[in-house]
């Protein structure tokens, strides 16, 4: 039978240890005098809108399905597009696809669409019927 060490419970300085007690503050910098004046203020400016983007509803050519397509980026590669698709899709609850630089949404779901452009910074814009 193995004697195990009690660790007592009576207040003593055994439940006083801490395993932070050998640790040093040596060779740290010290904290700042004063916080920053506003605290909730961004460090980098805000970014701007990225341009403009063109929502279309569109019906033709799809066997009577309406599809969301969204048009006219500028200045981003196929990854972004793929992953802003990914949001969008998620988003509405539908599938979708990269296809000719254009991102399509399976359904009418324009609004979503805008919502998520907006939030990345694009300034989406209804064209079409």
């Amino acid at each position: 039978m193995a004697i195990s060490k009690r660790i007592p419970t009576d207040g003593s300085a055994g439940l006083a240890q801490t395993p932070f007690a050998a640790l040093s503050s040596e060779g740290l910098p010290s904290a700042p005098e004063t916080l920053p004046t506003d605290i909730t203020s961004p460090s980098r400016p805000a970014r701007k809108h990225r341009g403009r983007v063109d929502i279309l509803r569109v019906k033709a050519g799809r066997g009577g399905k309406t599809v969301t397509v969204v048009k006219n980026f500028v200045g981003i590669g196929l990854p972004e597009k793929e992953q802003l698709a990914k949001a969008m899709q998620r988003a509405c609850g539908t599938g979708g696809t990269v296809k000719a630089g254009q991102i399509e949404i399976q359904g009418d779901k324009r609004s979503e669409v805008a919502r998520i452009l907006t939030e990345a910074n694009f300034h989406p814009v209804f064209a079409g019927g």
